[in-house]
């Protein structure tokens, strides 16, 4: 995936923070002054992918489920399970996904990692059709609950990509159709597709992504992209070694 150098829309600065993150009180960026000064989005490490090459999750082993609006990716035998909390339009959760996407999938593959995605939606108001972010949940939760583990991690992988992730404030948007062709790419079913084209899961994944976002400000986490790991946030975008950490 490439990088995707974005300047997002009405943030309100925070000098305390030290690092980019979306506060989900008022949808803003958090930013530190010297990355400001600096022109920098990384805080450390530079947002090269990690593992370049790898591609998406590969091992057949890999299972993918759906449980209360939460996906688990990941080998029954995991050694470890993160939480991650991101939005489909939230420019910092596609940096996240650039950088360490491929690296991630490396490590669920040797069962060294799985991961809960919990998608949540709280930038629909910053879509051009209104519901972006809650039709893209909708769309996971399709590819989800088909329980092909491999098609979901491209499906997600493309989701986030900056060929598909819509601009804050912009003129356009994915509809459901083009969603599901995202879906049938990735090597959905023809029943994945058409849950997706029909938009059947955009009422509960509405639920879903709220239940999500409320469950979210009980982590201690300031925003998005949000990782936890036994109950302890993880400086995702500041320790570009978190993945060899969990795993290590």
């Amino acid at each position: 995936m490439n990088a995707k150098k974005v300047k997002p829309a009405k943030y309100t600065p925070e000098p305390t923070s030290n690092k980019f993150t979306y506060i989900l009180g008022g949808v803003a960026v958090v930013v530190i002054a010297a990355l400001v000064i600096g022109g920098v989005l990384w805080t450390s490490g530079g947002s090269d992918a990690r593992n370049d090459g790898y591609g998406t999750v590969q091992n057949t082993a890999v299972e993918v489920s759906l449980d209360d609006g939460t996906i688990l990716l990941g080998r029954p035998d995991a050694a470890a399970t993160i939480d991650l909390y991101e939005d489909p339009m939230c420019p910092y959760c596609a940096e996240l996904e650039h950088k360490h996407s491929q690296e991630l999938a490396q490590a669920i593959d040797n069962g060294e990692v799985a991961v809960r995605y919990h998608i949540l939606a709280f930038l629909d108001r910053l879509s051009s059709s209104g519901d972006y972010s809650t039709r893209s949940v909708a769309a996971a939760q399709c590819v989800a609950e088909s329980g092909d583990a491999v098609v979901f991690s491209k499906f997600h992988d493309t989701l986030l990509s900056p060929d598909t992730q819509p601009a804050e404030g912009g003129d356009s948007d994915l509809d459901n159709a083009a969603l599901a062709q995202l879906a049938r790419d990735a090597g959905a079913s023809d029943e994945t597709v058409q849950c997706i084209a029909d938009g059947a899961r955009v009422e509960q994944a509405a639920v879903d992504a709220e239940a999500g976002r409320q469950k979210l400000a009980t982590t201690g986490a300031t925003g998005t992209p949000a990782v936890i790991y036994n109950g302890t946030v993880i400086d995702a975008l500041g320790n570009e070694n978190w993945i060899a950490e969990l795993s290590g």
